[in-house]
């Protein structure tokens, strides 16, 4: 037996709020002409590729979309899918649920070799687990939880579908 998904978002409002945090992120970088979004595999790209899609219909901001791959459990191995010289850029690394920081924090480890401008995160749901000095800029859903409880953000190959706790 399946324990009963308790959803937290929906489809219509994970839209809403991906909808608000890219109207937040154009409000803190204005006069940038060139974003990077690194969303981290799998749903955090989804996800990224969500506010790209906002981004370019609501601005002629130019982004350009990478894609992080690390293990969220052992995550001493960190890569992106493109060689792109970060210095000078705003780059926004952005996951579905940010439990502890651990993960937006590792993902961070390919940029400090460069000189990004500004390295912003943005997350579709916050937990109030930190135990890593990484808070999101950008948070669709700030939830405070069990540590036993844990939160799912359903996504297909284009689309956030919702977000739920078990």
């Amino acid at each position: 037996m399946t324990a009963e998904k308790k959803y937290i978002l929906d489809k219509a409002v994970a839209a809403r709020k991906l909808k608000r945090m890219a109207y937040e992120i154009l409000e803190n970088n204005t006069g940038e002409e060139y974003i990077v979004l690194a969303g981290i595999r799998e749903s955090g790209s989804v996800v990224a590729r969500n506010i790209q899609q906002l981004l370019s219909a609501i601005s002629s901001v130019k982004t350009d979309l990478i894609t992080i791959t690390l293990d969220k459990h052992q995550p001493k191995d960190v890569t992106v899918n493109k060689d792109i010289d970060f210095t000078g850029k705003v780059i926004i690394v952005i996951d579905d649920v940010a439990n502890s920081g651990k993960t937006l924090l590792y993902a961070l480890k390919p940029f400090l070799a460069y000189q990004p401008k500004k390295i912003q995160t943005l997350v579709l749901v916050e937990r109030s687990h930190k135990t890593f000095p990484v808070h999101p800029d950008y948070v669709g859903l700030s939830m405070a939880t069990t540590l036993q409880e844990h939160i799912y953000v359903e996504v297909d190959d284009k689309d956030v579908l919702g977000a739920f706790i078990q």
